[in-house]
């Protein structure tokens, strides 16, 4: 079981940059992790996903080209750096591990981190 745990919210300007940072008192090493956020009155969405290797990611378009998800096992964090950031990419962000190979749903991942606040004023 792992428990994964956010940092790096905060608010930022549009045109701004955050990175968040996905780490756990367990080894995080073997699990697929994946972001996901909320926006306010909003459905769960979606972000980006690497694999326990982190030779493989994916993008939601929203983000793609503005957000990279990498990940350094050796320090067991996950790095998630957002540039271009704009007003809707306010959001409660959430990273998620999952012991499937590839995960890019929600009910994919059993392990969710209480999830970092990041706030992008116009």
């Amino acid at each position: 079981q792992v428990q994964p745990v956010e940092s790096g919210g905060g608010l930022v300007q549009a045109g701004g940059s955050l990175r968040l940072e996905c780490s756990a008192s367990t080894r995080l090493s073997s699990y697929t992790l994946g972001w996901f956020r909320r926006a306010p009155g909003k459905e769960r969405e979606f972000v980006a996903v690497i694999s326990w290797s982190a030779g493989r990611t994916a993008y939601a378009d929203a983000v793609k080209g503005r957000f990279t998800f990498s990940r350094d096992n050796a320090k067991n964090t996950a790095y998630l750096q957002m540039n271009s950031l704009k007003p809707h990419d306010t959001a409660v962000y959430y990273c998620a591990a999952s012991a499937s190979e590839w995960a890019t749903t929600a009910r994919d991942y059993l392990y969710w981190g209480q999830g970092t606040q990041v706030t992008v004023s116009s």
